[in-house]
């Protein structure tokens, strides 16, 4: 489908309500709790210190919580992300500590614990394999653990580049290098040459060389791993892009170029941003609204350019914090969490 030729629009599915605080992060697992792809599930976490597991039924197909996790944290859950195999869910919370839950299916439970930071950890995320779980912190700091047997977690490596405040660590959809982004404006790329495990930042992504001017809050990264896109604090969305294919030929680290700046957009600052399989980039900003944008396919311009999809005003009561699109492209899925308290399930279709 020629995406800027349909009319579409962002129909509200279902509101999902229980946190009793503000919504900071959503997580989509990647299987589902049947196992027959039917049934979609999604992670919450809030400042109610707790995570809530919402499954859709392949019945009714309405969402309800399946079990709340708590009782763990004792302040805020600021972020949290599954495993690839959707066994393990992580997350990162303002205690200073990443819980890792094991989905037994019917219940989830707390089997590791992972301490070392200094304060606030801000996200977490999962490479491709499982293998390596990144952390970062208000400290600064950025912690990669190793999964042994067991669910047991050692820290391989500790990262220290960053000046402020690191907002939200993404490893790349299909090779082991680890990007960042904070407070101090930029994107830090972080890669091990030798697989040894000795990460090094083998890029900065900021100013004067088109980067943000403001506070970097989240990365995203398209299905093929050739194109991410970051927002901010400065009202803008940036697209970034490399040949993937020259580093998985072994030419080593080949650096992200900017390719375009989505601005005039968005009046409040951009918290997230999420890049779906079928080429579809959400954000969620401060004014409450949700925004898609996609690529013109005009090849009269000198490269790509993202033209603003639709606008939907009012998505939430107030800050849109977190959207992710749900995997596969089937449904057309978008989850947002608010400052309001609620999670919503909208579903992207052709107007008729």
């Amino acid at each position: 489908m020629d995406l800027m030729e349909k009319n579409l629009e962002l129909v509200e599915v279902q509101k999902l309500e229980g946190h009793s605080d503000r919504v900071w992060n959503l997580a989509w697992s990647p299987v589902s709790v049947s196992g027959d792809g039917v049934s979609p599930v999604l992670a919450s976490c809030s400042g109610d210190k707790t995570v809530r597991i919402w499954e859709q039924s392949s019945m009714t197909r309405s969402w309800t919580c399946k079990a709340v996790l708590e009782d763990t944290h004792n302040r805020t859950v600021r972020s949290c992300a599954w495993s690839p195999s959707g066994k393990l869910l992580a997350t990162a919370s303002f205690d200073g500590t990443t819980a890792i839950w094991e989905n037994f299916g019917s219940e989830f439970e707390c089997v590791s614990t992972l301490e070392g930071h200094e304060n606030e950890v801000k996200s977490v995320s999962w490479n491709a394999s499982g293998s390596l779980l990144a952390t970062c912190s208000r400290d600064k700091s950025i912690w990669i653990w190793e999964l042994l047997p067991g669910n047991e977690f050692d820290c391989v490596a500790v990262l220290n580049g960053h000046t402020q405040d690191v907002k939200m660590v993404q490893w790349h959809p299909t090779m082991d290098i680890l990007f960042s982004c904070g407070y101090d404006n930029t994107v830090k790329v972080w890669w091990s040459e030798d697989d040894d495990g000795d990460y090094q930042c083998v890029q900065t992504l900021g100013e004067p060389n088109n980067g943000h001017s403001s506070t970097v809050w989240a990365i995203s990264f398209n299905a093929a791993g050739d194109k991410m896109v970051t927002c901010s604090d400065d009202l803008t969305l940036k697209i970034w892009g490399t040949d993937i294919s020259r580093i998985q030929s072994g030419e080593g680290y080949v650096p992200w170029t900017h390719i375009c700046t989505l601005s005039g957009y968005h009046d409040r600052t951009v918290f997230s941003v999420h890049w779906s399989r079928d080429d579809i980039i959400a954000s969620g900003a401060g004014d409450d609204a949700i925004r898609l944008f996609a690529d013109s396919k005009d090849d009269s311009v000198d490269g790509p350019s993202y033209n603003l999809l639709l606008k939907k005003e009012k998505a939430h009561k107030m800050d849109v914090n977190s959207v992710r699109w749900a995997p596969g492209q089937e449904n057309r899925l978008l989850a947002s969490a608010s400052d309001d308290g609620t999670v919503k399930i909208w579903q992207l279709t052709s107007k008729h």
